[in-house]
């Protein structure tokens, strides 16, 4: 019995196109999995179906539930961490200076 040849056109190609970001999907997928966040997800939602007096609003349900803190001006924070570390900068810049100091008038290392 012969065989007949696979016939590769523009049809049979079409699903090769879209297997990468498919694959990618599916990774994406399996990590989200491994890593609990399905999981986690699931039970928030299921735990909002469930409530008998839905929230006026469901974002900050889902953080609750998740453990985030909810009411927090997240740029206010990165204001304050960007001149904490600047502060610390300058800080540290003059626990340099004043080792070097401290070497200079006693003549030896300083220690940490």
């Amino acid at each position: 019995p012969t065989s007949t040849p696979e016939v590769v056109g523009p049809a049979s190609m079409s699903g090769a196109q879209f297997t990468s970001p498919d694959v990618k999907k599916e990774e994406f997928r399996r990590y989200l999995e491994r890593s609990g966040v399905i999981d986690a997800l699931t039970k928030v939602l299921v735990g909002l179906y469930e409530e008998p007096e839905k929230p006026a609003n469901a974002l900050d349900f889902v953080k609750m539930t998740l453990g985030a803190p909810t009411g927090v001006d997240v740029e206010a924070l990165k204001a304050e961490n960007d001149q904490l570390r600047e502060k610390n900068d300058q800080m540290t810049q003059k626990v340099v200076e004043l080792t070097k100091k401290i070497e200079t008038l006693t003549g030896a290392p300083a220690s940490d």
